[in-house]
Order: structure tokens, then sequence, then C-alpha cells
């Protein structure tokens, strides 16, 4: 009994002591508090470093109308026991406290050209609940939602990994398998300063294909390392789960219930 005491009281202590020290947010601490635990862990001032000039990029392995062609007709895979029925929800026309920057609707991604026909995030309603609860969660503290994707079409997903090059297929979907995105369960997004409005620095930027992409990487400011984890924070308070590869990248939980879609957006309602 008095070792069991001493056991307990040492996971005391060190849980005080991590609580104190500024480390990065990990999935040991409570659900319920860890929002709270990173909030207080907030660092000092510091500078932040300024945003890149150029995405990230990758050279395709053909050009994008080559592999377009190549992949026309392609239809994705076969699925069953995919009990929630799709009702896909534009989550800026449902609260336009968020902003876009849907790079994928211009040449600024990885890829270098225009994929998707407009500028639009869609979500399946319950995942776009609570992401804008976890909006209201963050804007007292002066951060708002930029969101980058969300729903993509199995096509694109098909593009995307027909197009880079072998190495660098852990950072996309494999179409055989569908993705999250193309269940409308996933959203790529970061933060921007409510008073200024500027995109806010993250230890990477949003799709670089690097190892300081990863959510518990040392890269980047404290204060950037900071921001990454608060926003993990409140996504995993309502419900989302973070890619381990990519900081900015969240699982809605009940993504597994939604089949895979190919709806292209100009045929998606603009719900709100």
């Amino acid at each position: 009994m008095l070792a069991m005491h001493r056991v307990l009281l040492f996971v005391a202590l060190l849980l005080l002591a991590c609580a104190q020290s500024g480390g990065r947010f990990t999935n040991t601490l409570p659900s319920g508090d860890a929002f709270d635990v990173v909030l207080a862990r907030r660092p000092g001032p510091g500078d932040d470093p300024p945003p890149p000039t150029e995405p990230f990029r990758v050279t395709p392995v053909a050009p994008i109308e080559e592999i377009r062609c190549r992949i026309d007709g392609a239809k994705p895979p076969p699925e069953t026991g995919r009990d929630a029925p799709p009702e896909l929800v534009d989550v800026a026309r449902l609260d336009p406290r968020v902003r876009l920057d849907v790079r994928y609707a211009t040449d600024r991604n990885f890829l270098g050209v225009p994929v998707y026909p407009e500028g639009r995030v869609l979500l399946q309603r319950p995942a776009a609940e609570a992401l804008l609860r976890v909006r209201a969660r963050l804007e007292p503290y002066g951060f708002g939602l930029l969101l980058h994707d969300g729903y993509r079409p199995w096509r694109i997903t098909k593009l995307f990994w027909e197009a880079v090059p072998p190495e660098s297929r852990s950072f996309v979907a494999d179409p055989s398998r569908g993705s999250r995105h193309n269940r409308g369960c996933a959203i790529d997004l970061s933060l921007f300063d409510l008073k200024s409005g500027r995109p806010l620095p993250f230890p990477s930027d949003y799709d670089a294909f690097t190892e300081a992409a990863h959510p518990d990487s040392n890269a980047g400011t404290p204060l950037a390392r900071w921001r990454r984890d608060l926003l993990r924070a409140a996504m995993e308070a309502e419900g989302f789960h973070v890619n381990t590869r990519e900081w900015w990248h969240f699982d809605y939980e009940s993504w597994e219930r939604y089949p895979i879609l190919d709806i292209p957006f100009d045929a998606v309602p603009a719900l709100p």
C-alpha cells in the first residue's frame, strides 16, 4: 500500500512538472483539460518568421493534363456498410466568421495548378457544426479559423496519387482506400489573428511535405509550436483527431460511417 501511494505521488508530481514546463501537447493529457493546459503554456513574446513567399512544390511525374486524361473514367472503390447519409454543407455559409484560403482553387499549391473549380470548404453537417464550436472556443483568445480544404472529390485524390513521385506518397491518400476528405469528414486549417486579419505562422507552411509538418515536430519557434498545440487541443475537444503527418489535418470522429464521394463541387448545393 505504501508503495502504491509513492507511485501515485510520483505521477502527480510528474504531471505538475509537465504542466509548468511549457512542453508540447501530447495525448497523455486528459482530453477535457488539454485546452486549458495548453493555454497556460503560452510562451513569452517572440519574433515570428515571415510567411513563406512561395508554397511547397513537388515536380509531377507527368504533365497534369496528361494525368487527368489517363485517369478519366476511373471510379471510387466499392464499399459496404456506410450507414450515414451524406449532407455536405458550406462551412462559410454556415458561419461567415471563418475565413477561406483554398489553395487548390489557385496555382498556389504543391502541384502549381488549380485542381478545384472554385474555393469552397464543404463538410458533413455534424463535422461542420463541431468545427464552429472550435471557432467559438478560440475566438475569446483572439484567434480565427483559416480553412484550407474540406470535402475533396475522389477524382482529385486519384489525381494527387498519380501526380506525386513515389517518395511523396506518404503525404497523399491512397485512392484505392479513399480518404477522409472524400467522405467530407476531414478539414485542413490554420489560424489567423482576429485583430489584424493576418494568417499566423506555424512550424511549417500548410501542405509542406516535410518533417516539420508532423504534429510533434520541434521545428519552428516556441510560439508557432504553441499555436499548433492549441489548435490541436481545441479540435480534439470537439471530436477531431490530428493526422500523424500533418498538423493542419484533422479527421472527424464518425468519418468511417460516411461513403467515399466523387461529387463535383458545382453539383453540391450551397446549403447553409
